[in-house]
């Protein structure tokens, strides 16, 4: 060890400032290894010997010296400073007082919220090969050296949280690789200097909370495409927002405020497309006037909004917010001029607390995707002289809580789902100069009075069972009393003959119904709900709320093609809802594929498709969704693998499946598959079957699913087709021959085992074991079963027996394979 001895006795010096080694690390640091071997040291590859790294984190280590994030305290030792080759210090989150110098290789620098006090030692610039250096969080004082802009190398400069004073060297815009600017919460003055933000890698730069002036924003924009936040709140900041400001647009977060700029807002400023709301807006209480509209922010609305308790106007519109409609935000009583939140994808009902809007004059919600009745409490907002509510999903009836609004001019419930007749009391709004009710299902006598009888002030298109109403609306008659009465007479004759029709009917239904009730099956209890009689009719939003958002707590599976939630609907009902990502090549096919496979077919060990939801989501993005059974006991994967899932299933280590369900399984999907390729009248071939595929229901009874590869051919016969199969060169070939009785469901083994190197397979893996090896491979958990040597012999009777179907249904040659039906006659035979 004659080399490099200051690095080894510099360790040993750390090791005797350790006084407290829990889990031993240091134990290796002896002289009877070389230091390079000791835990947690490594050493430089082309200078044997050399100390370039220290990695001793979270060891319980007390002392005087520590990896980050323990409760070290005094000085860092200055013999630190010997480790010539040491390329990386972390000590954050400590309590060390002191700095490092010397060490003129090192690249990290990382003394984030210790105690450090005093000035910052202007020999850190000699450390040229600095890439990071962290000083946030402690007690520096003084200027910020200059010399640090001689760190050519420097990528992130983190010195905020201190109480550095004085102005930003100038010599700092010479860091043209820096990526991280963070100088925040210090008592900075001046300007910043010119050229920082056109440094083209820059992407955080914070000088919040400081002194500064001018207006540096002129700089923003130029070069810095990618800026992604810019934090200047609390300052002295002045001038105009440079339209230059949006040419930075990866901009997410963007906070300026607390200085005193001037001047518009830029036009152009709806570039920015992924900038958001930030929840600390509502930390401005003061906030009087807020119009944030025709950009492209995103997100939710900030609930905090809701503290801004002197806000008069609030204006979002023309985004691309989601969510609901917070009751903190229409609960807000100071809005006297405007709510504007039109044009977005909001969706859910209108909250009961604008009733809270006493004072408003304009509420605009159009255009997004709410649903649900007008609440009665809009009864309260008696000053209310615009609503606006076009083109989202409410219904019912309009609603009498919208007769004591008599200062109404301007009314828009077109593009809804509103039903039944026009109510008599608008006429009597006097003030009331514009009605949209166009286009939705409205029916019976259109008024005659007030605002009715200017027909240029009443849209009423769309609304085919309208009648009346002054000539100018160009509506048919409404049908006249005497109309009505010979009507009425008719009606009577056709009461009795369908009155005597509907007895003979129930007498007919009686009979059948015994007959209806036995072959009538109840399997699942999520099929058993409402799906019986009609298609389902989902919508995108209701998949929306029945999988919270499609949350990650509600995530069933993922494939290449789409990812399956679980899904509870409006009406209770538990459902498996498979969101296509159209994104992926092929994802369109695959759900043509599956719709045209799955629509045309029924079978007991099939997953049945309840419906689909072919819409757009609250992007404007396409969206398409399958919506199928949900089958309690998940797939067979998550039974023959427990432990290779990534599920958190409580009751994943305890799931195994007796050789009898195994078996039944196994001839649920060989029956299917029988029925795929010979009973349908186009053969239908999977593509894609294995155990992830195959879902097992509240009775363990065997569902194939996903369609996504299937392919429909069309076949003389299923001879016919496994003949022309042995010579076709297409993936039909493959996929329409082969049976599925996979060996692998009783010796827990994958086909891709990595266990069976290149040579061998499952199929071969299995037929060297029989028939002598049979019980040494089979899945471990299926010797439990054998309670005594003469059961232990009946299951192994009964496992080869299952071990040679599977081989005959996998053998390499299809013109080898045993036919699919003989195969569920062997199975049979076995159970």
């Amino acid at each position: 060890y004659s080399q490099n001895q200051t690095d080894r006795f510099t360790l040993a010096f750390l090791k005797n400032a350790i006084h407290k080694d829990p889990f031993g690390v240091l134990s290796s640091w002896n002289d009877s290894t070389h230091h390079c071997e000791w835990q947690g040291v490594l050493c430089s590859k082309r200078h044997p010997g050399r100390v370039t790294c220290l990695v001793l984190g979270s060891q319980g280590l007390e002392g005087f010296l520590s990896p980050h994030n323990n409760n070290f305290h005094g000085k860092i030792p200055p013999q630190i400073g010997n480790l010539l080759q040491l390329r990386v210090l972390i000590l954050s989150n400590n309590s060390f007082g002191g700095l490092i110098s010397h060490c003129s290789n090192l690249g990290i620098l990382n003394l984030i919220d210790n105690q450090l006090v005093g000035a910052i030692h202007s020999d850190l610039g000699s450390l040229t090969r600095l890439k990071g250096l962290g000083l946030l969080g402690n007690n520096l004082v003084g200027p910020i050296p200059r010399l640090i802009g001689n760190l050519s190398l420097l990528q992130q400069l983190s010195l905020g949280e201190n109480v550095l004073s004085g102005e930003i060297p100038k010599e700092l815009s010479r860091l043209k690789r820096l990526i991280l600017f963070q100088l925040a919460f210090n008592k900075l003055t001046g300007e910043v200097p010119a050229g920082i933000l056109n440094i083209s890698n820059i992407m955080l730069f914070d000088v919040s909370g400081n002194q500064l002036q001018g207006s540096f924003l002129n700089d923003v924009g130029t070069a810095s495409p990618s800026l992604y936040l810019l934090n200047a709140y609390s300052n002295f900041f002045t001038g105009m927002i440079p339209s230059t400001l949006t040419n930075a647009t990866g901009l997410e977060s963007l906070a300026l405020l607390d200085n005193n700029f001037h001047g518009p807002i830029p036009k152009n400023l709806g570039r920015l497309k992924d900038l958001q709301i930030a929840s600390s807006i509502g930390n401005i209480t003061s906030l009087g006037h807020l119009d944030l509209s025709s950009n492209i922010f995103q997100g939710y609305i900030p609930q905090s909004l809701g503290n801004c308790k002197q806000l008069i106007e609030l204006d979002l519109s023309n985004n691309d917010l989601i969510g609901l409609v917070p009751a903190e935000i229409v609960g807000l009583s100071s809005l006297s001029i405007a709510l504007s939140l039109a044009n977005n994808n909001l969706s859910g009902s209108l909250p009961l607390q604008v009733g809270s809007l006493k004072n408003l004059g304009k509420l605009d919600l159009s255009y997004n995707r709410l649903t649900g009745l007008i609440p009665a409490s809009i009864s309260e907002c008696l000053v209310l002289e615009r609503l606006h509510l076009e083109a989202n999903s409410f219904h019912g009836q309009i609603p009498e809580a919208l007769r004591p609004l008599r200062g109404l001019q301007e009314l828009d419930l077109s593009n809804n789902n509103f039903s039944g007749p026009i109510p008599s009391f608008l006429a009597g709004l006097s003030l009331l100069k514009y009605l949209n009710l166009s286009f939705n299902q409205l029916e019976g006598q259109v008024p005659e009075g007030g605002v009715f009888l200017n027909a240029s002030s009443v849209l009423i298109y769309g609304n085919t069972e309208l009648c009346g109403g002054v000539p100018g609306l160009k509506l048919p008659l409404c049908k006249s009393s005497s109309s009505k009465k010979s009507s009425s007479t008719k009606a009577k004759v056709i009461y009795v003959v369908a009155g005597s029709l509907l007895c003979l009917a129930f007498l007919l239904l009686c009979l059948s119904i015994s007959y209806c009730k036995k072959k009538q099956m109840t399997t699942n209890a999520s099929a058993s709900l409402s799906f019986r009689n009609q298609f389902l009719r989902i919508s995108y939003e209701e998949l929306l709320r029945a999988t919270d958002r499609f949350s990650k707590t509600n995530l069933i599976g993922k494939g290449r093609y789409g990812t399956v939630y679980k899904a509870i609907l409006d009406s209770g009902a538990t459902v498996a809802t498979k969101v296509l990502n159209l994104l992926q090549g092929g994802a369109s096919r695959s759900f043509i594929s599956e719709c045209r496979s799955l629509g045309t077919i029924r079978h007991r060990n099939l997953m049945k498709i309840l419906s689909v939801c072919s819409s757009v989501d609250f992007r404007g993005n396409d969206f398409k969704a399958l919506i199928y059974e949900f089958m309690a006991n998940g797939s067979l994967e998550e039974w023959l693998h427990p432990g290779n899932i990534g599920r958190d299933d409580e009751h994943s280590e305890s799931r195994n499946l007796r050789l009898v369900q195994r078996l039944h399984i196994a001839i649920d999907i060989a029956t299917v598959i029988e029925y795929l390729h010979k009973s349908c009248y186009l053969a239908i071939v999977h593509g894609d079957l294995k155990p992830s595929n195959v879902l097992l229901d509240n009775d363990m009874v065997g569902r194939v699913g996903d369609f996504g590869l299937a392919k429909i051919i069309s076949i003389v016969s299923a001879e016919a087709t496994r003949v022309q199969d042995q010579v076709s060169s297409t993936s039909t070939a493959v996929r329409g021959s082969i049976g599925y009785v996979p060996p692998e469901m009783f010796t827990g083994k994958r086909p891709t085992e990595e266990a069976f190197g290149h040579y061998l397979n499952l199929h071969n893996f299995v037929l060297m074991a029989l028939p002598d090896r049979a019980m040494d491979i089979i899945d471990i958990r299926l010797w439990s079963e054998a309670g005594d040597q003469q059961q232990e012999i009946k299951i192994r009777d009964c496992i080869i027996s299952i071990f040679e179907v599977g081989l005959a249904c996998s053998m390499e040659s299809p013109l080898d394979r045993m036919d699919m039906t003989e195969a569920i006659r062997k199975l049979h035979s076995i159970k």
